[in-house]
């Protein structure tokens, strides 16, 4: 929610955050925000992590990671917003932003609607409240979750393995395809797993990311079919989604969401 009359914001997670009355330098700490700011406005950003890779020829001072980013040289950067994201990035870095005097904003997605009205709250604060990509992506994706289900597990990693749990947005987005996360009960949004000791499932998705999932690196572990999927495309939560809407569907056989 942005406060026209007081000049603040309310971030995703209850904070209120004075901003300037024009925002004017934007530093980000996730790489879905960073293609989101890009789409819309990119000579806001002043700084990105290394891992901002969209767009490919976004040309900023790069500060480290989302969990390792360089404090001083954000701050020397002079930004006057911070974005940052409940799950990427780490609470002691951002209370260390806002102890040198940072404005911080953090986003909490987990959901593909929530997601959506987020990152509009998060522009907004940037200043950006016409965005025809999200707009587009509202569209695309606004669609009933289908009837007919199919029960998947989401590796992220192997040695350890690892896989998509509880409340992730990951495991959103494939619900609303009809593709139901057999470790959304787990405790944990990202619990590790015996390949051999899985809930029943039909599918297994490997995205691209986090770890490189490959036909020849990954598949030979299950005995169900696997379907080998972009990361971006199914974890980030911006622009991507357009794609994603079209693209993820084909990639599992379904209709395309396109109306």
């Amino acid at each position: 929610m942005v406060d026209m009359v007081s000049g603040s914001v309310v971030d995703d997670e209850g904070t209120r955050i004075a901003l300037p009355e024009r925002v004017g330098r934007v530093v980000s700490l996730v790489p879905s925000l960073t293609e989101a700011v890009a789409a819309t406005d990119r000579t806001l950003l002043v700084g990105a992590t290394d891992w901002c890779t969209h767009p490919a020829d976004l040309d900023v001072p790069r500060i480290r990671g989302t969990k390792n980013p360089d404090v001083e040289a954000i701050v020397g950067l002079e930004p006057d917003l911070v974005l940052a994201n409940q799950e990427e990035n780490r609470p002691a870095d951002l209370a260390r932003l806002r102890e040198a005097g940072l404005a911080v904003y953090v986003t909490d997605i987990r959901t593909v609607d929530g997601g959506l009205d987020s990152l509009g709250r998060m522009l907004a604060a940037c200043g950006l409240t016409s965005v025809p990509w999200l707009d587009e992506a509202r569209s695309l994706w606004s669609f009933p979750e289908p009837a007919q289900r199919r029960r998947a597990v989401v590796p992220i990693w192997r040695k350890p393995w690892m896989a998509c749990g509880s409340d992730t947005f990951t495991g959103a987005v494939l619900a609303r395809l009809g593709i139901d996360n057999v470790l959304a009960d787990s405790p944990e949004r990202y619990p590790r797993f015996d390949p051999a000791e899985l809930p029943a499932h039909d599918l297994v998705v490997l995205p691209d990311e986090p770890y490189l999932f490959t036909a020849e690196d990954g598949p030979e572990a299950f005995a169900a079919p696997s379907v080998l999927v972009s990361g971006r495309l199914l974890t980030w939560y911006g622009p991507s989604l357009v794609e994603a809407a079209t693209v993820l569907p084909r990639a599992f056989g379904l209709s395309a969401t396109r109306r």
